[in-house]
């Protein structure tokens, strides 16, 4: 480790405007490879490198945003960000990061936003949630059957190839169809669905959370953020959450997207090719939209494994029915 951090002071002046975070991944990934370490090997200390890395974040943290990819975490980051941005004054096309906005006003908690992939490979928390039991968490969750299918869509067309590996999403180059990827026990729906049930088992330890369903805010936006601004002490009126709700419309958003309009979001606000629509970050924001994509003996097979492996407290079995 000692040998690691004198390398890295010597050569982080020379990589810019790349982060200090990309330059350990990378450093990391030169001392494996030149070891000799074979590819489980690789990506077991990376998981470990990023899992330290968020857990700096964590323990920083004074309120935490957790959620599975493709839940709606950035419609919710921007309302978010617009609800902050009225009340404290900040400029509109900056997204709020960690403690960028409390960078700019101390007043302004540090929110970390984490998908929560891999805090539990550094702390060996992989069976609870003890690391975030002492913190403030906004859950977020939706329904796991549009998650897996906007998964889908991440790995064919924005997924970088190391990150599928580090994930143990079906690997690079695979032209697996739809529904054997949303079947895949590695990075399909049943790993959705372990991790919400593994958050279920888990909620009631946790020192304060709000459990929030991107259903719920498709069908009531304003009511969502009204709870969101009381639960995160944001001091929005009425008036102003109406307004970021409007600001982070699906039109408004895509048109962001594709105008690049958010500084300071990398990739993350992009598309990967301006020309397919199935590239872009903001998708279709549909619920219910992963019936369109399978015949009825395949949303058969997906519905059936929703109803017999995941725990009812989200309310996404088969007789219940989400609004759209």
């Amino acid at each position: 480790m000692k040998d690691l951090t004198k390398l890295l002071g010597a050569v982080l002046p020379h990589f810019g405007h790349v982060s200090a975070k990309r330059a350990r991944r990378f450093l990391l990934r030169t001392r494996l490879k030149i070891s000799g370490a074979d590819q489980a090997e690789r990506i077991r200390a990376e998981r470990r490198l990023r899992g330290h890395e968020d857990a700096k974040k964590l323990r920083r943290a004074d309120a935490v945003v957790v959620s599975y990819g493709k839940s709606g975490r950035t419609w919710l980051r921007v309302m978010m960000s617009r609800l902050y941005q009225q009340v404290h004054g900040l400029p509109e096309d900056i997204l709020i990061g960690f403690d960028n906005f409390h960078n700019l006003d101390a007043r302004i908690p540090r929110i970390f936003f984490t998908h929560d992939n891999y805090i539990g490979d550094y702390t060996g928390n992989t069976d609870n949630k003890a690391d975030f039991y002492d913190k403030k968490v906004l859950l977020l969750m939706r329904d796991p059957r549009d998650v897996a299918v906007s998964q889908f869509f991440q790995w064919r067309y924005r997924m970088r190839p190391g990150k599928k590996a580090l994930n143990d999403y079906l690997p690079d180059g695979d032209e697996s169809p739809i529904f054997d990827f949303v079947m895949h026990e590695g990075g399909g729906l049943p790993k959705v669905i372990a991790f919400m049930n593994l958050w279920a088992r888990e909620m009631g330890r946790v020192r304060a959370l709000e459990l929030l369903r991107y259903e719920d805010m498709r069908a009531d936006p304003v009511a969502a953020m009204t709870r969101v601004a009381a639960f995160l002490e944001i001091g929005a009126d009425a008036a102003q959450i109406a307004e970021a709700v409007e600001f982070a419309s699906y039109e408004n958003m895509k048109k962001k997207e594709a105008e690049r309009a958010f500084r300071l979001s990398g990739g993350r606000m992009a598309p990967r090719d301006q020309d397919n629509p199935d590239s872009y970050k903001v998708r279709r924001a549909k619920v219910g939209g992963y019936r369109d994509y399978f015949d009825d003996d395949q949303i058969a097979a997906i519905d059936a494994m929703v109803a017999e492996r995941l725990d009812p407290i989200y309310g996404y079995g088969l007789s219940d029915k989400v609004p759209g």
